[in-house]
């Protein structure tokens, strides 16, 4: 029977990739080598080629041990060279661990990620149940610190999708940050060429850093027409006329600074 591993080396580029198919069930050890078990992985990842080649990981597993998930985690991770993983069809259980140990994490659009809370099986007295219950909560926690690592999501979050058994696709795990990138779309353009992207905080803030400025300019300019007052102190145009006003036809000098600040703030503060 075929082992979970299958090297596939492509020397084509400047250096050297290393493929790594990882199928099948996780396991500590196995009877047949159909299963990925920690010391059979250790044995190709360290006994094929340079230990510094750049390694792809192509992950299709419905899961298994969480112990033996952990030590093929902890491999990846102290890997020398670069590790990207790829999940080709599903990353289940144990196997979402071993995902998450990619320096980049890509999905195929038609992949899943599965997370859920670690089973065992338990029999016993009271006590023995306790224990079990005992080793479950700490494996638990574990486990949401791959999560944690490399979602940046709180623990809170993390265990309760656990607890729910989520199932997320490609653009979900995108969005939750399971994953970095969806395979075989075009990589996003450096909008640092193209532009700037803005969110509502940063807009809000750099205007209300503004505003001391245009507060003084339209009081210098106001005191040059005459006016003995500082424009945002002038009471003819009520905040409420304002709004009622059609709005291609409000004056935005028209506007005390005051209340154009205020409005920032709320816009700033608003959650």
């Amino acid at each position: 029977m075929d082992k979970f591993w299958r090297w596939v080396t492509n020397e084509a580029g400047e250096s050297a990739v290393r493929t790594l198919y990882l199928e099948g069930y996780i396991a500590e050890s196995s009877w047949f080598d159909d299963d990925a078990t920690p010391k059979q992985f250790k044995s190709e990842l360290y006994g094929s080629g340079s230990d510094t080649d750049d390694i792809i990981v192509k992950i299709h597993s419905p899961g298994g041990d969480c112990f033996a998930a952990a030590q093929i985690y902890n491999m990846l991770k102290e890997y020398p060279g670069k590790v990207s993983v790829h999940v080709d069809g599903l990353a289940a259980s144990a196997a979402s661990v071993i995902a998450m140990a990619g320096d980049e994490v890509c999905v195929s659009p038609v992949s899943v990620i599965m997370i859920h809370n670690p089973a065992m099986l338990i029999a016993g007295e009271v006590a023995d149940l306790q224990v079990g219950i005992n080793l479950l909560s700490e494996v638990k926690e574990s486990i949401i610190n791959a999560y944690h690592d490399k979602t940046g999501l709180s623990r809170i979050k993390i265990a309760h999708m656990m607890d729910a058994e989520t199932w997320m696709s490609a653009h979900k795990a995108i969005e939750l940050k399971f994953a970095d990138r969806i395979l075989y779309e075009a990589l996003p353009v450096d909008m640092a060429d193209q532009g700037f992207i803005f969110d509502q905080l940063t807009v809000t803030n750099t205007l209300l850093k503004k505003l001391p400025g245009i507060k003084a300019r339209m009081t210098e300019l106001t005191v040059n027409k005459g006016v003995a007052e500082p424009l945002d102190s002038k009471q003819s145009n009520d905040f409420q006329e304002t709004l009622e006003q059609p709005a291609n036809e409000v004056d935005l000098n028209q506007v005390p600074v005051a209340q154009l600040e205020k409005r920032l703030n709320l816009i700033k503060n608003w959650r």
